[in-house]
Formats: structure tokens, C-alpha cells, sequence
């Protein structure tokens, strides 16, 4: 389904991502791990359409999306949750989920939006607030929501547990196992380490920009050096 080849990511003279090569198959969970400052997000980003690569190709159902737009990428079922989440604080909670659908034009979406709501009954319960009432774990359902009525085919989500409380972290993981159930692949960049490893299939771990490890979750799991030589603490910190 995705298919990074080589791609390198560079802000001025600083290389963010050396040469990364990476693959998610339909219907699969892999994560990408590593330290503060890898370049974790820089990928993303690129894999995004936010930041132009300096070198690489993105490949997505066979169709080549290294120079298209985010929109574009949107459209061919690639969608982001950022880090922060990034909802539209001043809107309500229904405006957050109809800004998903801005590039649709069927009539499913209303029948889409109540379905979220069935699957998050918090968020239905406070369609009409503002965004920036909802708690820490709220505003993420939210904003996986959003990604959801975009209709993708693989989503991406950028340190997801981060500030989450032990409670909402394991909501957090338990829905991303129903989405892959759903058929829906999963490219997961997540600072708790144990529990990406548990959900994901495969996993790739970067350094300083690059790739210095790949393999399936349970070898990297049971590759004690490899957590201590680049992944340090796994446990995620509630606020």
C-alpha cells in the first residue's frame, strides 16, 4: 500500500531524514520508534505533503505522490493526526468532524459523523461545545474522528498517547485495534514503545535521521540493547 523509498527530508543544512526506506502493507500496524530529534515527525510530515523531500518517492497503491499536495494525498486515503492533535479549538465538536469531509462531495457524511458518535459517546454527548472544552483524551478521539470521515485507507498518527492519561492511553490502543479490524492500515510514530510494539506488526527504529533497525514487533521487543541503545523509557507520561 505505502511503499518510502530513500527519502531524505532537509531544513537548510540540517538532514532531519537520511535516506529512509519503509513499507506498510494493506491492513497492517507498523510503528516508527526512536529518540527525541530522530526524525520521526520530519518523516511524517513528508509522508504529509507539508515538507517537500529532498530526495525519495512516495508511493501509494501504486500511484507516485512524492510532489502532490496533502490534499491530494487526503483525497487518495492518507490522512494525518498530527501531534497536539491540532483540532479547531475555537469550533464545536461537529464543526471539527464536518472539517474532515472538506474534500468529499457524496452524501454519506452525516450518516458517517453519527457513527463516530456511536463510537465515541463522549463526543457526542458534547457535539455543540467548543473543542477546547474537551479533555486531553477527548480532543484525541476528536481528532481521530476527523480522520476517520476522510474516509482513509491507511492513517497516520504522530506520538498519539503523548500527555494521555494511563486510562485514555489504553482507550487509545484498544481503538486502534478496532480500526485495523476495520481493515484500515496504520503508520504509528508513538513514545510508548511497549505498547506500539504490542499492537504494531512491524516496527522500523530511527536515529539521527535514519534507519538504524527494522524487524518484526516481537524481535524488536525482545531486543533488550536495542531498547536501551535508542529507544530509552517506554511508559508514556500522563497529565
Amino acid at each position: 500500500m505505502l511503499e518510502v523509498e530513500t527519502l531524505g527530508v532537509t531544513y537548510g543544512r540540517t538532514q532531519a531524514v537520511k535516506g529512509v526506506s519503509l513499507t506498510v502493507a494493506p491492513g497492517e500496524i507498523v510503528t516508527v520508534l526512536g529518540a527525541n530529534g530522530a526524525g520521526k515527525t520530519s518523516l511524517l510530515r513528508a509522508l504529509q505533503g507539508a515538507v517537500k523531500p529532498a530526495s525519495g518517492r512516495i508511493t501509494f497503491n501504486g500511484r507516485d505522490l512524492t510532489g502532490q499536495s496533502p490534499a491530494a494525498r487526503v483525497k487518495e486515503g492518507m490522512v494525518l493526526v498530527p501531534e497536539g492533535r491540532q483540532i479547531f479549538v475555537s469550533m464545536s465538536v461537529h464543526e471539527n468532524l464536518l472539517m474532515g469531509a472538506y474534500l468529499r462531495r457524496d452524501d454519506a457524511v452525516v450518516a458517517e459523523i453519527e457513527a463516530i458518535y456511536e463510537r465515541f459517546p463522549n463526543l457526542a454527548d458534547r457535539r455543540n461545545a467548543q473543542a477546547s472544552s474537551l479533555s486531553g483524551g477527548e480532543q484525541q478521539m476528536l481528532a481521530i474522528g476527523r480522520a476517520l470521515v476522510a474516509r482513509p485507507r491507511l492513517i497516520m498518527l504522530d506520538e498519539p498517547s503523548l500527555g494521555l492519561s494511563p486510562l485514555f492511553v489504553d482507550k487509545l490502543f484498544s481503538l486502534l485495534g478496532e480500526l485495523n479490524r476495520d481493515g484500515i492500515g496504520i503508520l504509528l510514530v508513538e513514545q510508548n514503545t511497549t505498547m506500539a510494539l504490542e499492537i504494531a506488526q512491524r516496527g522500523y527504529v530511527l536515529e539521527l535521521g535514519a534507519v538504524a533497525i527494522e524487524g518484526t514487533a516481537a524481535e524488536l521487543s525482545a531486543d533488550g540493547a536495542l531498547t536501551e541503545a535508542y529507544l530509552g523509557g517506554s511508559e508514556a507520561e500522563p497529565a
